[in-house]
């Protein structure tokens, strides 16, 4: 997990033969975001980029079948599992990226997105954790958040938004809130992008360089660039104090975006197959249905 293991070369095992929640997981212990390396590709069955197209593809059914199994599971059952997949990283680290790409293959209309700007009036006027509860998902929904609650210990320490000594005690509150939400059935995947430092300066410079892509690109992401130490303190103390057993944390190297995408996908794939859905039973006698059907 540490950077020397992140940047091991891939080995060629079958799907079924490795884990990439075992290899990305972030270990227990104090760790430091550069122990991590944004350019590995730990776990990766296949050659490389050239190949990373194919490899989406022969995940793909399987991963839209597995959610397909956990929608039915909620259509009439309130104690249906649900999964939240919070992506977490700096500006080009990719979050819109793995949306499109990684969940874009299953079924929209199984999906909860709530993208998580900067706090209104409203939330303001509320504990931090509000707007996190008012978003999380229903019965058998995979919930997306862009951006989380991690932002109330991220942004807000980095820019000095609340005292210092608030910030553990954060920490501890996050861990409980996380705790509850095991308890009430969601299973949680936690991913920090991690982008380097020169691979952002790269892709904002490539948003500057095409009028098509001036859209995406914020003066402000300078201002965040320019706090780079600060973050990844405060990121390497996020990654320590909030990586509990039923929350753990997933670091995904994203400096190769096929990598990036793939990875998340792959987690996903991961964490569906252990809830272990069937697909719920007839609540009607389906002879006398299919009598039916054929009288009409």
């Amino acid at each position: 997990m540490r950077q020397t293991g992140q940047m091991a070369k891939s080995k060629k095992n079958k799907s079924s033969d490795y884990s990439v929640a075992d290899a990305l997981r972030v270990p227990q212990g104090p760790v430091r975001v550069e122990d991590f390396a944004p350019g590995a590709t730990p776990a990766y069955p296949g050659k490389g980029k050239d190949d990373a197209p194919d490899q989406m593809a022969e995940m793909a059914p399987e991963l839209s079948d597995l959610q397909e199994r956990l929608y039915a599971a909620g259509r009439d059952n309130e104690q249906a599992p649900r999964l939240l997949l919070m992506l977490q990283g700096l500006d080009t680290s990719g979050k819109g990226g793995v949306i499109r790409h990684a969940v874009g293959m299953v079924d929209p209309q199984g999906i909860d997105l709530t993208a998580f700007k900067v706090p209104t009036a409203e939330e303001r006027a509320h504990h931090y954790l509000w707007r996190i509860r008012k978003a999380l998902p229903g019965p058998g929904m995979i919930g997306i958040f862009d951006r989380s609650h991690y932002e109330d210990v991220l942004v807000v320490r980095v820019d000095e938004l609340v005292a210092a000594e608030e910030i553990p005690k954060r920490f501890d509150e996050i861990n409980a809130f996380e705790a509850e939400l095991a308890d009430q059935g969601i299973t949680m995947i936690k991913c920090f992008l991690n982008v380097s430092r020169d691979e952002q300066k790269e892709r904002l410079l490539e948003r500057l360089a095409d009028p098509e892509k001036y859209w995406k690109y914020n003066p402000g992401d300078v201002d965040v660039r320019n706090k780079w130490a600060d973050y990844m303190d405060a990121y390497s103390d996020v990654l320590t104090r909030c990586n509990t057993e039923i929350a753990p944390w997933y670091v995904i190297p994203a400096d190769k975006k096929w990598y990036r995408n793939w990875a998340v996908a792959r987690l996903m794939v991961e964490h569906l197959r252990a809830l272990d859905l069937g697909w719920p039973a007839a609540d009607f006698d389906v002879e006398s249905e299919i009598a039916q059907v054929n009288a009409s």
